[in-house]
């Protein structure tokens, strides 16, 4: 047996929030640092999407918006 199979073995053997703790930290290994401007827009997206959610703010059809768009360009 080698030494990834003990790993897989000890890892199975966590509970499941350690093994979820384990996943996120392997992750977080191979994927590259979130910029700080993608950390901010994410925080804003989030933030966009909760108003929306709340009834904060109001939407239009996309169709909508890219028809006055046309028109402007005009």
């Amino acid at each position: 047996m080698n030494s990834l199979d003990d790993l897989e073995r000890q890892a199975r053997a966590l509970s499941t929030a350690e093994r979820a703790r384990l996943a996120e930290l392997l992750l977080e290994s191979i994927q590259p640092p979130v910029s700080t401007v993608e950390a901010d827009w994410n925080r804003e997206i989030e933030a966009r999407v909760a108003a929306f959610d709340r009834g904060e703010v109001s939407s239009q059809p996309a169709a909508d918006v890219f028809a006055e768009a046309r028109r402007l360009v005009r």
